[in-house]
């Protein structure tokens, strides 16, 4: 399998998971198999792709490297370079931004100290723009890693990143 010298691999737990994936795929079709194997790399992999981390999904499922690359630069959901331990995606598509996402978006940047597109220095938080996030009915919304909030209002968002600071100095308090 291994064409190259990556200095990504799956780890133990997650090589499990890429084996019971493929099996969920005929033998001659395990290349289908990219978009759920690319997502378990990313996670392993600190929330992003590295050209590491494609390369050996490439070779994992025996495919070229640059459709690999296609698919991970098509989808917003894979991310090509790093981001923060907590990513903030404010959907700005037009049912959001009628229902106030720009002030969503505002409070995120003035409440973290970033603005949209960057990561605070620390590594902890990302803030992104996205298109639609799938829940226009309860616009607006964001979704935060692999969390979703709906119907949001800038007070509502300023709290939940409150709540995300204290777990973050709980966590780190614990580990003292």
């Amino acid at each position: 399998m291994s064409k190259k010298n990556n200095k990504f691999v799956f780890d133990k737990n997650n090589s499990q998971k890429a084996t019971k994936i493929l099996a969920k795929y005929p033998e001659d079709r395990q290349k289908s198999a990219v978009l759920p194997l690319l997502d378990l790399a990313q996670r392993q992999n600190d929330g992003w792709l590295s050209v590491d981390a494609i390369e050996y999904v490439a070779d994992y499922i025996s495919e070229p490297y640059m459709r690999v690359y296609e698919i991970a630069s098509f989808y917003s959901m894979f991310y090509l370079k790093p981001v923060g331990k907590n990513h903030i995606q404010v959907c700005g598509t037009t049912p959001c931004w009628l229902k106030g996402a720009s002030d969503i978006l505002k409070a995120c940047e003035d409440q973290i100290g970033i603005k949209c597109g960057t990561s605070s220095t620390d590594g902890k938080f990302t803030i992104s723009e996205v298109e639609c996030l799938g829940a226009c009915v309860n616009a607006p919304l964001v979704q935060i890693n692999d969390d979703y909030y709906e119907n949001l209002t800038a007070e509502k968002i300023r709290v939940i990143i409150d709540n995300i600071f204290n777990q973050e100095v709980e966590k780190k308090e614990k580990s003292e």
